[in-house]
């Protein structure tokens, strides 16, 4: 297990081609995240967050710069590694669910492991277990689109969390949910960080990012702002 920084970004971009033009989603960030890290990444629509969230998730690459996760080179990963740490290091929660919506909430929280050649017995185990952690062991067998907006985003963490991965990210997690629901969820995201995994958020609430350590603030695809607070 590597001692420095999970996450690390040296002058990272991620430019996109638009015709003649050159969008800059990502222009020149260093960033360090540290293990069991609670952040939150801010910041007006357009300023890059999701693109780092992306970066981060391995879901896409930069243009130029290096990332390196657990201290190994990203960018020379190829699809295959990249799929891999996508399955075992990282957890996703979106604000959309992405949930499979006539799948049951068991067979949901499932699917992850089907790629790791875990046993069916074993699967439906460790699903149940996340679920039941979630407070969600009395719908294993409810389909996504029985569910409750807060219910899907219940899977939706379940899921992400079944493999044990060391990071989770989370883009605008509560973004389609009522303040209360919002809470709960948050309240669950609260409990991930407090059992040692490294949390990384994007949100656009203030009240959302307040439950965070430390809130990094994307301008024009730039770090304006790093700033630590309470607990």
């Amino acid at each position: 297990m590597s001692t420095g920084p999970v996450i690390q970004f040296s002058d990272v971009y991620r430019i996109y081609e638009m015709g003649e033009q050159r969008l800059h989603a990502l222009d020149g960030v260093d960033l360090e995240i540290g293990r069991n890290e609670y952040v939150a990444i801010v910041g007006a629509s357009g300023s890059g967050k999701s693109t780092m969230m992306n970066i981060i998730g391995c879901l896409d690459r930069a243009s130029r710069g290096v990332y390196k996760l657990e201290g190994v080179s990203v960018g020379d990963m190829n699809e295959n590694e990249l799929a891999r740490i996508r399955n075992r290091e990282i957890g996703f929660v979106f604000q959309s669910f992405n949930l499979l919506a006539r799948a049951s909430a068991l067979k949901n929280v499932m699917q992850p492991l089907v790629y790791r050649s875990i046993p069916r017995a074993e699967r439906k185990r460790m699903a149940t277990e996340a679920l039941q952690h979630v407070g969600l062991g009395d719908r294993l067998d409810s389909r996504s689109n029985q569910l409750s907006g807060g219910q899907r985003q219940r899977v939706a963490i379940a899921r992400a969390l079944v493999g044990k991965p060391a990071i989770l990210l989370a883009d605008e997690p509560t973004g389609n949910l009522d303040s209360q629901t919002s809470q709960e969820i948050m309240t669950l995201i609260d409990e991930v960080h407090d059992r040692g995994q490294t949390v990384i958020m994007v949100t656009h609430e203030p009240d959302i990012a307040a439950h965070c350590q430390r809130v990094i603030t994307l301008r024009d695809g730039r770090i304006a702002e790093d700033r630590r607070q309470g607990a």
